[in-house]
């Protein structure tokens, strides 16, 4: 509660400088997030702790970046947050450190336990969860409203026309490729329904993982064996172990060197639903590429990047 008490003090007090002061005067404020929740502020934060790397990712493209005072443990773009503080993960925030920072709001997931807690200690938090291109979309729309910044959608225009131009520059071959994309051991997959799933569906692929079992699914390995997809896109690390899976070694995308194996910097590219998904389309778009032409191996095939 006296926590609460000193957040309220400091904003009144802002706003009578300003009035007394002749500052000059900034909107209020006015969205509701992703759980329903409304949120009102009486001008744009100018302490900002970021949970979520997409998040991050997106005030940063918004340019806000300078606004990041604290930002989770797994944000590492752009170079540029390198030396602000780290205060956790997103599930599982160090909220003491948290609150130290006296930010004027908290962006995270909705799935983050912390929210309530947060809210309890008199902060104001923000959940957002882009899973899918619209997603993408509105969570870009609401930080532009909640940052102040009146073009934003030119950020998610400029997503949308390189995911278009990494479509336009694929051969006719790529189209129907059915394709597996793991996104973390599990196996995790990215399903059509995922932000990734529909780059896939934009640049002619079909992915083997339908949307009636969710955006990420955690799969029986059982199940891609039986989906015997063209092509696998996983994470370097995994990649070195696929064959070794159960039944993997007999997959079409295994045997003919159909593997594309993305370092760790790459895969934080293509999991990552932000600014910088047109990046991820034409990583994407670049595996399939090799993926259609037998004259042109795969990342895995070559043992190089894709």
């Amino acid at each position: 509660m006296r926590r609460a008490g000193w957040l309220g003090w400091r904003r009144a007090w802002l706003l009578a400088a300003a009035l007394l002061l002749g500052w000059p005067a900034r909107a209020e404020v006015r969205l509701t997030d992703d759980q329903g929740v409304q949120v009102r502020l009486a001008q744009p934060p100018q302490r900002i702790v970021s949970l979520l790397p997409s998040l991050s990712e997106a005030v940063c493209e918004l340019g806000r970046c300078e606004r990041l005072v604290g930002v989770d443990r797994y944000t590492n773009w752009p170079p540029a947050l390198a030396g602000v503080p780290r205060v956790g993960g997103g599930l599982d925030p160090n909220v003491e450190a948290i609150v130290a920072l006296r930010p004027d709001v908290v962006l995270l997931a909705t799935s983050s336990r912390a929210i309530e807690r947060l809210r309890a200690l008199g902060l104001t938090v923000v959940a957002l969860e882009p899973r899918t291109h619209q997603d993408v979309q509105r969570v870009l729309l609401t930080l532009g409203t909640l940052l102040d910044v009146p073009d934003a959608a030119r950020v998610w225009r400029a997503i949308d026309a390189a995911v278009s131009a990494a479509a336009q520059s694929l051969p006719p071959a790529v189209r129907g490729l059915r394709v597996y994309v793991e996104v973390s051991p599990g196996p995790y997959a990215a399903g059509e329904a995922s932000f990734i799933g529909q780059t896939l569906q934009r640049l002619g692929a079909r992915n083997v993982v339908p949307a009636t079992l969710g955006p990420f699914p955690k799969l029986n390995p059982e199940f891609v064996v039986r989906a015997d997809p063209d092509v696998i896109l996983v994470s370097s690390r995994a990649a070195e172990a696929l064959a070794q899976r159960p039944g993997w070694a007999r997959l079409r995308a295994v045997r003919q060197g159909r593997v594309c194996a993305f370092d760790a910097a790459q895969s934080d590219v293509l999991v990552r639903p932000g600014p910088r998904m047109a990046e991820a389309a034409r990583l994407m778009a670049d595996c399939l590429a090799r993926a259609a032409d037998p004259a042109r191996p795969t990342a895995a095939a070559a043992g190089g990047r894709p």
